[in-house]
């Protein structure tokens, strides 16, 4: 075998295997380091029973986010209601990837809300009193999910484990809200 036969690089390594990697990033106690570029890798696995779409992908590699995997999270996390898209802030996408770590769990996340238009927050709000006037889901910056595998309490306790962001208990609807915002938690 000739020198350029064997001259791989890491980089291109990763980037070859990545759609059958079955490894993810490393496991954070706190996610600060995890959202500065720690691990090689960074992967977010959700489905929505609402369109009964499923993802699996890999976002991430040594330090740059993949534009066409960011971009399909983007449309799995759109506003079903409406069907319209927004850019989901990264800082949000790296808390769940970093939480679903944290939990140790292949089950991927099931979404119940994403990205939602001002007109799906004003219809929701107008039906509970959990839904905030100025919710972040209208600026792409979080996300309602569950586990069938992880109590609400075991997600909030790993969502909160990363001190990147807000993290709401809903105990009776059986779902965790996170996201980037400044760093809080409510609920029960």
């Amino acid at each position: 075998m000739s020198d350029s036969t064997l001259n791989f690089t890491r980089r291109g390594l990763l980037r070859a295997f990545a759609a059958t990697t079955v490894a993810a990033a490393p496991t954070f106690s706190h996610a600060a380091g995890f959202l500065r570029g720690s691990g090689d890798i960074r992967r977010i696995r959700m489905y929505s029973a609402r369109t009964g779409e499923r993802m699996d992908t890999i976002y991430w590699i040594e330090g740059e986010y993949i534009k066409e995997a960011v971009n399909e999270i983007n449309s799995f996390m759109r506003d079903w209601r409406t069907n319209d898209v927004k850019k989901i802030d990264l800082r949000t996408i790296d808390i769940m990837a970093a939480s679903h770590n944290l939990l140790d769990v292949h089950e991927p996340y099931m979404l119940l809300s994403g990205y939602r238009s001002p007109q799906t927050n004003a219809m929701l709000r107008s039906r509970s009193r959990g839904v905030a006037k100025n919710s972040l889901h209208m600026k792409g910056q979080a996300a309602d999910l569950r586990l069938a595998n992880r109590s609400v309490n075991q997600m909030a306790k790993a969502a909160l484990a990363c001190h990147a962001g807000g993290v709401g208990r809903y105990s009776g609807s059986n779902f965790v809200h996170m996201d980037c915002g400044p760093v809080r938690s409510w609920g029960r």
